[in-house]
């Protein structure tokens, strides 16, 4: 999946904002101001960050050990890598990205989860 795919996805998903708050080459989208994925634009090959429950992570890992890897400069038990230009199948990464959305959103107070369902 190319980059500006995973870019234009990532920006239809409800309170996404994108911004380089760490340096000029790592994209970061958040929901509501929680980052759930982060795009190194310079390391080859463009690989995102993604959050993942534990368990998952690491059958992911197992099961596409080359494409998946255990998060780069993030938490390894709750961040995996995942190397975009690979052949990994571009509805498991639209999965995985969903997966982390919607992990982030779920540890959100009940006051910032009302203010993102009442976005348009």
């Amino acid at each position: 999946m190319h980059i500006e795919a995973v870019r234009e996805y990532c920006l239809t998903k409800k309170g996404t904002t994108e911004d380089f708050p760490f340096d000029e080459s790592t994209l970061v989208f958040k929901v509501m101001g929680k980052m759930y994925a982060l795009v190194s634009l310079e390391r080859m090959p463009i690989s995102i960050n993604l959050k993942c429950d534990p368990e998952r992570a690491i059958q992911l890992r197992e099961e596409y050990p080359e494409e998946i890897l255990s998060g780069y400069h993030m938490n390894k038990k709750h961040w995996n890598t995942v190397r975009l230009e690979e052949d990994l199948d571009s509805h498991l990464i639209i999965e995985m990205i969903d997966h982390s959305y919607d992990l982030v959103v779920a540890k959100m107070t009940k006051k910032l989860r009302a203010e993102l369902e009442s976005l348009e």
